[in-house]
């Protein structure tokens, strides 16, 4: 597979796409007035202890205050096995034993308000919720990752050769300081000790500089600020399996550049700086695939789709055969929909970067072995997905349930904004609504209007049904009431938009429900 990362920069903006056989797999994105916070470490106060929520809110400097949950707070607590992709940390069992127990810590017998706690910042704020800490900090390298906090090695699962295994981490354990923890990471396999070691001794010394720091400085202060957006990416992603990297501005060609010279020499001729007047993400076609991202409806080659629904909560996922009919028997169309369909949301998910709970509805299939077949074919599509997921098998009513880590806002979220029009309800009233509104508060404020003609203003589409379908209900209401009825339409009114005027007098507030 052919990979490539495709880097655009602004003033104000920074994106980068990661390419798989020339078709986009990840967008990651950052603003100048937005920049990511991930990765920070703080000095912070404790503001508020929740012992019903067993958290925590600390100022950390930020506009709102930050989350600290309780097993961010205990080592024995602390979910090694789920760092970093690590596959040493004690077992699922193990874990929710130990969090049953009756020695759990109580949150206001670790922390109390007032206190000052060094925290690290593992989710950006999301929505109206504050970021998400943790006060285990953990520094990326280039090979290593180090826990100073936690007394333990661990190996990415991703590493699976066993004598490889052993090999990394019997150095590790012989040459880490006493107390510290590391986690050896994916591209850690292969490497020789001596960069290792390096990578080692500069996480080490970014740890004492924080330490120094830290001492010096009053809360809430920052003191260490992960990597740019583009340094992180290069750093977590330009892996033997990325062919290239093609940036389109100078200054940050060159960044990139010294960067792979200092920690990936191998890797610097792979760095290429665009050069062309086209705009590079036009040039890769990525711009067209980013607006296919925002639509709720992804076509299937076969002639079928999936309907993709977002909420704050939940995430829906609808599968259909759409125009596909199939040749041979119903079961084999909706099989081969389906499978076809669970290859598509596994690239969705990681494309648009959905995360929380879903539900996929699949298709009914009644085979129990075709439901195997589709289930184990999403299940190995996931697997080039970063993010952690868990799912359940389909159940008889053809859904899987699953979660996806969820880090950062969807792609849609950071691209877009409620609808104004809509006011992010996703649909209008229908005009004959409108219309019956508009003579329901007619006859609700009867008595209040004092002269015998009144003027309705309305959007133009309103005022041409009033006029023609709903006539017998203005007729009726002149009948009724003595009073005469006039429409004025409204271009520049929305359309659920109306407002009713007395003659001779300004019109009254807007009136929209």
């Amino acid at each position: 597979m052919r990979s490539e990362l495709i880097i655009n920069c602004n003033p104000t903006e920074i994106r980068i796409a990661r390419l798989e056989n020339g078709t986009i797999a990840e967008l990651f994105l950052e603003r100048a007035r937005e920049a990511g916070s991930v990765g920070n470490v703080y000095k912070g106060r404790i503001t508020h202890v929740l012992p019903g929520m067993q958290a925590a809110f600390v100022d950390i400097g930020l506009e709102r205050t930050a989350f600290l949950y309780v097993t961010e707070i205990a080592p024995e607590l602390l979910d090694l096995d789920a760092m970093m992709g690590s596959d040493e940390g004690s077992t699922t069992a193990q874990r929710s034993g130990r969090r049953r127990s009756r020695d759990i810590p109580r949150i206001q017998d670790l922390v109390k308000e007032g206190q000052d706690v060094i925290v690290q910042i593992t989710r950006d704020p999301i929505g109206t919720k504050g970021a998400r800490l943790t006060s285990h900090i953990s520094l990326p390298g280039r090979f290593l990752v180090l826990m100073p906090t936690v007394d333990h090695v661990g190996i990415s699962r991703r590493i699976e050769d066993e004598k490889e295994r052993l090999r990394l981490k019997n150095f590790i354990y012989k040459t880490k300081p006493k107390g510290m923890g590391f986690i050896v990471r994916t591209m850690s396999d292969g490497v020789s000790q001596k960069e290792l070691k390096q990578d080692m001794e500069m996480l080490l010394k970014i740890w004492s500089d924080v330490e120094s720091k830290q001492a010096r400085v009053k809360s809430p202060a920052i003191i260490h600020e992960e990597l740019g957006i583009i340094l992180r990416t290069v750093r977590d992603l330009f892996t033997l399996d990325i062919d290239r990297v093609v940036i389109d501005s100078e200054n940050e060609w060159k960044k990139v550049r010294q960067f792979a010279e200092t920690y990936i020499p191998r890797m610097k001729n792979a760095v290429e700086l665009y050069k062309e007047t086209e705009p590079i993400f036009d040039a890769f076609g990525i711009e067209v695939e980013i607006s296919r991202a925002l639509g709720k409806k992804v076509w299937l080659k076969s002639g079928g789709y999936i309907i993709i629904e977002q909420t704050e909560a939940l995430i829906t996922v609808d599968v259909n055969t759409g125009k596909f009919i199939g040749k041979r028997n119903l079961e084999d169309t909706i099989l081969k929909t389906n499978l076809e369909a669970a290859k598509e949301i596994a690239y969705q998910l990681r494309l648009r970067d959905l995360g929380g709970i879903l539900i996929i509805d699949f298709i009914d299939m009644k085979r129990f072995a075709n439901r195997d077949k589709v289930f184990h074919a999403f299940k190995e599509h996931l697997r080039f997905d970063r993010a952690r997921t868990t799912m359940t098998k389909i159940t008889d009513l053809g859904l899987i349930e699953m979660t996806r880590k969820k880090t950062h806002e969807s792609l849609a979220m950071t691209l877009c904004e409620p609808c104004f029009y809509c006011e992010g309800r996703g649909y209008l009233k229908s005009k004959a609504t409108i219309s019956h509104e508009i003579f329901r508060e007619l006859y609700r404020n009867l008595t209040d209007y004092f002269s015998d003609h009144l003027t309705i203003h309305v959007h133009s589409t309103i005022a041409d049904l009033i006029l023609e379908e709903e006539r017998v209900n203005m007729e009726e209401f002149e009948r009724k009431t003595g009073k005469k009825l006039a429409i004025k339409p409204r271009e520049d009114f929305h359309m659920e938009q109306f407002e009713i005027a007395e003659q001779g007098a300004e019109p009254p507030l807007d009136i929209r429900e």
